[in-house]
């Protein structure tokens, strides 16, 4: 059905949910405050060549200026344009940009939370139950309480697969120990205890990292990331289970928020809230249509762990929630919460 025979624009289906909340203000006022154009610099941790940058913070970029009527627009940068992985937390930190992109566990010396809202291998398995803990249950408002002191606010992004991608077959226990992959956070832990030798590769590099045989293997998201990233040219199987479920934020500088007029800050926080769920639900479909075309185009085989594998993970799982259940504080708590979490889904 075309646009004009339900004369639904695409801004009108935009002006929904934060956007509609915030439109009278946005509408009505005349001020000059009130029509202010704001531009905030955006650096992502995702190569321009990663499906979320086009598929998440693009389209954030796009449907922000669109309910603003370009009141508020985000000038994206790729990874490395001013800074990469863990640098993105310090500019956005000292307000060189107004917001970043980044995974928590590059960041897990800066806020004990951040090993939990990064995700813990082995625990979860479906995506909902990540979104239930961090939204329903308070993880992410723990982890807020903690950036605070370095004024800066998070929102969770999505919450996503984490599945692994090798270059060589797994039979056994004893070819999963010979295999050098690429990880990050946590999952460094996770895999060392498995018996593999990881090691952190930035964006940017993990492609040719992985066709040169520096690594075996590596994680970048699930089938989306490999697709996006081309890893399965050099990387034809594809490892399941999941890992584990994990998750990206959105980070902002806490001074250019409070900075903002009050009708913008209001759409923008509402705005990343709506975008988060409908964004976790797009991305479980794109992974299984992303699987998919690798299966069919590129000759992805899909490969099972071996149990031995799959018993060193369970180990390193509980390992790595006595290690942030040690952290105290807020990450005590969080630990606490999600195990009792993980007992009402059966899990532990």
């Amino acid at each position: 059905m075309t646009e004009k025979k339900t004369g639904l624009s695409r801004r009108k289906a935009l002006l929904g949910g934060a956007a509609l909340a915030a439109a009278p203000a946005i509408i009505g006022s005349g001020s000059a405050r009130a029509q202010e154009k704001i531009v905030w610099k955006v650096q992502s941790h995702w190569p321009k060549a990663s499906a979320s940058y086009g598929d998440s913070l693009q389209v954030i970029a796009d449907e922000l200026a669109e309910i603003t009527n370009g009141r508020f627009t985000l000038e994206l940068h790729g990874a490395g344009e001013f800074a990469k992985g863990a640098e993105i937390f310090q500019i956005v930190k000292k307000g060189v940009v107004e917001m970043g992109t980044l995974s928590p566990g590059y960041i897990l010396g800066e806020a004990p939370m951040a090993g939990l809202c990064l995700g813990v291998p082995g625990t979860f398995r479906e995506p909902w139950e990540f979104q239930y803990y961090l939204k329903n249950m308070g993880a992410e408002a723990m982890f807020n309480e903690e950036l605070a002191y370095h004024g800066v606010v998070s929102r969770a992004e999505k919450v996503y697969p984490t599945e692994l991608v090798v270059s060589k077959e797994i039979n056994d226990a004893s070819d999963f120990s010979a295999m050098k992959l690429r990880s990050s956070g946590s999952y460094l832990k996770y895999l060392e205890a498995a018996g593999a030798a990881p090691q952190y590769v930035a964006g940017p590099e993990l492609y040719q990292s992985l066709a040169s045989g520096v690594v075996d293997g590596a994680h970048w998201g699930a089938a989306q990331g490999a697709q996006s990233m081309s890893l399965w040219e050099v990387a034809k199987f594809h490892m399941k289970p999941t890992m584990g479920m994990a998750m990206d934020t959105l980070i902002m500088n806490k001074a250019a928020i409070d900075a903002l007029p009050e009708d913008l800050r209001f759409t923008l926080m509402m705005h990343l809230e709506n975008r988060f769920w409908k964004r976790c639900a797009e991305y479980q479909y794109k992974e299984m249509t992303a699987l998919a075309a690798g299966i069919a185009d590129h000759g992805v085989k899909v490969k099972q762990f071996p149990q031995g594998v799959l018993d060193k993970f369970a180990e390193a799982s509980r390992a790595i929630l006595e290690e942030e259940r040690a952290k105290g504080g807020n990450a005590a708590k969080g630990t606490e919460m999600l195990v009792e979490f993980l007992k009402v889904l059966g899990y532990a």
